[in-house]
C-alpha cells in the first residue's frame, strides 16, 4: 500500500468533502482502495494463523465503505476521511463478536484496536461472569509486555457504580464496571508514513491482541 499517496488523497478529501471533488478523483480512489484491500487480504490470512477462529467458517473480513450514512447525523459530509477494515469470527451481523480493527488516515486518525465494543446484555453478563471466575487470566494477558507496549491496558466505557449483580467491594470491581472491552493503539502520521514496514507492524500489533480477543470469545461462548 502506498501510504503517502493515500494520505494526500484523504487530506484533500477532508478539505473538499463533496461529490464533485471526489468524482474527479474517483480513479485515484479506486486504485488506493484496491491496494488497501490487497493488504487486508494479507492481514486476514496471517491473522487466521495467529487466531484460528478467523480461519473457520465464521471468519470474515469487512472493508468498510468510504461513503458516510448521514441520515441521522448533523454532519452531512458524504465521505469518510479514512480507510478501515474489521476482522472477526462472526458469520452474522445481528450479534457482534470480538475482533480486530484498523483505521488508516491522516491528521492523527490512524488507530489499531480490537476487543468487543458494547456487547449485548447476554454477552456482557457472560464476560463479567468470566472475570468473576477467572480474573487472573485476564489480568495476566493485559499485563503481557507487548500488550502493555501497544495498548497500555484495557479501555472502553465503564459504569460509575458497581454492576447490580456484584458488590462494590468485589476485588475486581474496576474490571467488572466495563461496558465495553477494547484496546487501542494510536499512531501519529509521522510514525505511519516513516515506518519501515507498516503492513508488518499492523500484524505485530494484532498479534499482541490475540489472547485478549480469545478470552472474550471464550467467555461469550460458554
Amino acid at each position: 500500500m502506498q501510504l503517502k499517496p493515500l494520505f494526500t488523497f484523504l487530506s484533500g478529501l477532508a478539505k473538499h468533502n463533496d461529490r464533485a471533488w471526489f468524482q474527479e478523483r474517483k480513479a485515484t480512489y479506486d486504485q488506493l482502495r484496491e491496494q488497501f484491500v490487497e493488504d487486508a487480504e494479507f492481514w486476514v490470512r496471517e491473522l487466521a494463523q495467529l487466531d484460528p477462529a478467523l480461519a473457520g467458517p465464521e471468519g470474515r473480513k469487512s472493508v468498510f465503505r468510504i461513503y458516510r450514512d448521514v441520515r441521522f447525523s448533523k454532519n452531512k459530509d458524504p465521505y469518510k476521511t479514512h480507510f478501515s477494515v474489521y476482522f472477526t469470527a462472526s458469520a452474522g451481523k445481528e450479534v457482534e463478536a470480538p475482533g480486530y480493527y484498523l483505521q488508516l488516515g491522516p491528521n492523527g486518525s490512524t488507530l489499531l484496536g480490537g476487543g468487543l465494543y458494547q456487547p449485548d446484555k447476554t454477552q456482557l453478563a457472560a464476560i463479567r461472569q468470566e472475570i468473576d471466575y477467572n480474573a487472573d487470566t485476564l489480568k495476566a494477558l493485559l499485563a503481557a509486555p507487548n500488550f502493555q507496549r501497544y495498548f497500555g491496558g484495557m479501555s472502553g466505557d465503564k459504569l460509575k457504580k458497581a454492576p447490580a449483580a456484584y458488590s462494590v467491594d468485589h476485588p475486581e470491581i474496576e474490571l467488572l464496571k466495563h461496558k465495553s472491552f477494547t484496546a487501542t493503539h494510536l499512531m501519529p502520521d509521522s510514525d505511519v508514513l516513516n515506518h519501515d514496514d507498516f503492513r508488518a507492524h499492523v500484524l505485530e500489533v494484532f498479534r499482541a491482541m490475540v489472547p485478549f480477543c480469545q478470552f472474550l470469545r471464550e467467555a461469550i461462548a460458554q
